[in-house]
């Protein structure tokens, strides 16, 4: 495991050596409703997501702290594979929107964590870094329907961020 987060801290490090703009993100963000369980329904993800089924992500807040708990969970190569987990923190960068992150998988390293956008209630989310390579959305409800997760991806092209090569997860 521990050869494992050092792969994952290592992609992460290569993820954000270069400064980059910030791209668009979602205008506000309830914190309240982010803290919560999340589904990864599709996205461009890093090479240490490749094949994953039952993609979960689940953000707590730690008041005592003032960051956020983050837990990404998966089976790899299949729905009976072994089960992963990945755990990282998170600190509000941007207090004004409440969009834009900094997450790190292990000390000293962060990185920028954007909510590109979300639905009316926070039922779906599109998280983003500033280069656009990765790209990662989640809902609230476990399955969904494929038209629904296309409808968001329009939502994000149409919000400038590029949404070639997605990978969808299956859920089960």
């Amino acid at each position: 495991m521990k050869s494992f987060k050092l792969i994952f801290v290592f992609a992460f490090f290569l993820m954000g050596c270069a400064q980059m703009p910030i791209v668009k993100t979602a205008s506000n963000i309830d914190m309240n409703l982010m803290m919560d369980t999340w589904y990864v329904q599709a996205g461009r993800f890093t090479f240490l997501e490749k094949n994953v089924h039952n993609g979960v992500e689940v953000y707590k807040w730690n008041a005592q702290k003032n960051q956020i708990e983050i837990d990404f969970t998966f089976n790899e190569g299949g729905f009976s594979g072994p089960k992963k987990s990945l755990p990282q923190k998170g600190w509000i960068y941007d207090s004004t929107t409440n969009a834009h992150w900094k997450v790190s998988p292990m000390w000293p390293l962060k990185f920028d964590y954007l909510i590109l956008a979300r639905g009316e209630l926070h039922e779906w989310v599109a998280i983003g870094v500033p280069n656009q390579n990765y790209l990662w959305i989640m809902t609230k409800k476990k399955i969904v329907e494929k038209d629904y997760i296309d409808s968001i991806v329009n939502i994000i092209a149409n919000n400038g961020y590029r949404v070639d090569n997605l990978v969808y997860v299956p859920h089960q």
